[in-house]
């Protein structure tokens, strides 16, 4: 099922809109993850999809229907928060039960069901225990089985990794995505992390302050961003920003004049800065700290443009270092913030 807000407008007593004229659609079957920092309007969105807020004006749209006034007991939906919300006093089995169980499923059927997506979900060896004996991957597993449980047309996940240490955080990101992917159910991953949108979805939402900044895959955000705050929001290290008027001759040589006049910050992927002999070096700069994280270097640099990171540079004990550019990896951007020019698609 494809879903979709047209033209919503939301705001709180007394305040500012949170959300004003806002768009966005998520296809049917897809794993769509809405990313970006708190506060900037993620959870509002996915409390709209699932019928716990009414927009001030604009619809919300499941396949050619209006639900704007249906609350979320009619829009067949299941969600999933970062809590878990499971049944203390329930099993595994009958948490993943309870919707059939209030729908007034016969108990044979919704046993059935219930074991199949425990299955899915890998926790049949976990059915007869409680919450308070699974780990946390395992309850989250237990409630992600549950919201599947009436066959939603629309899964909703909110923040669902948050509260798991890095290891299960992995692990789980894998479930979703072989979850999803088995049943074809439109899903909305709402996150904060990056990496949870990259590993997972099919296609990331950037939002930032109630404003839809670019929707795509991983690979077109990072390296066709339609902006600076998409830039500096995907990838890690985070890209480097120097001002233009402080790039040494050489290095503005190899960038498109007629852009470069228009231009107000340059963008420069870590990967995107390696380490060359000083003759035909486009510019140097000073070794503040080298970093090793697994089998990547991250080179701390200063020179008169400013502190960067390269990932290119292999461990040295030198102070200072020549360096180049690859275009693939550059861009320039206008006051604005708005993307004039990308090495990737020029290079």
């Amino acid at each position: 099922m494809q879903v979709a807000l047209q033209n919503v407008t939301l705001a709180y007593d007394h305040h500012p809109a949170i959300l004003d004229h806002f768009s966005a659609t998520i296809p049917d079957g897809e794993l769509v993850a809405l990313l970006g920092p708190s506060g900037s309007g993620k959870t509002t969105i996915l409390n709209l999809f699932a019928g716990l807020l009414t927009p001030a004006a604009g619809q919300i749209i499941f396949d050619q229907t209006d639900v704007t006034s249906q609350d979320s007991r009619q829009r067949n939906i299941g969600m999933v928060f970062q809590d878990y919300a499971l049944y203390p006093h329930l099993t595994v089995q009958d948490n993943i039960a309870f919707p059939l169980k209030m729908a007034h499923v016969k108990k044979r059927h919704r046993y059935q069901r219930a074991a199949a997506l425990a299955e899915l979900v890998h926790v049949t060896d976990q059915l007869d225990k409680f919450p308070r004996n699974l780990s946390g991957g395992q309850q989250q597993r237990v409630a992600i089985a549950r919201a599947l449980a009436k066959q939603p047309n629309l899964l909703l996940l909110d923040e669902p990794l948050a509260n798991l240490d890095a290891a299960l955080r992995e692990d789980l990101r894998a479930v979703i995505r072989h979850i999803q992917q088995q049943t074809g159910v439109t899903t909305l991953l709402v996150t904060h992390d990056q990496e949870d949108a990259l590993q997972i979805a099919d296609r990331i939402m950037i939002l930032a302050n109630g404003q839809l900044q670019q929707v795509g895959t991983s690979v077109e955000l990072y390296r066709h961003p339609h902006n600076q705050t998409v830039a500096a929001f995907i990838g890690h290290p985070q890209i480097n920003l120097l001002p233009v008027a402080t790039l040494p001759a050489k290095l503005r040589a190899l960038l498109p004049a007629t852009v470069l006049a228009q231009a107000n910050t340059f963008g420069i992927r870590s990967e995107a800065i390696l380490p060359t002999t000083p003759d035909v070096a486009t510019f140097s700069a000073d070794i503040t700290q080298q970093t090793q994280l697994g089998r990547d270097t991250q080179t701390y640099l200063h020179n008169l443009s400013g502190n960067f990171v390269s990932t290119a540079i292999a461990p040295t004990t030198a102070t200072q270092v020549a360096l180049t550019i690859t275009p693939q990896g550059c861009h320039l951007f206008n006051n604005a913030g708005t993307c004039l020019w990308s090495g990737d698609a020029h290079a």
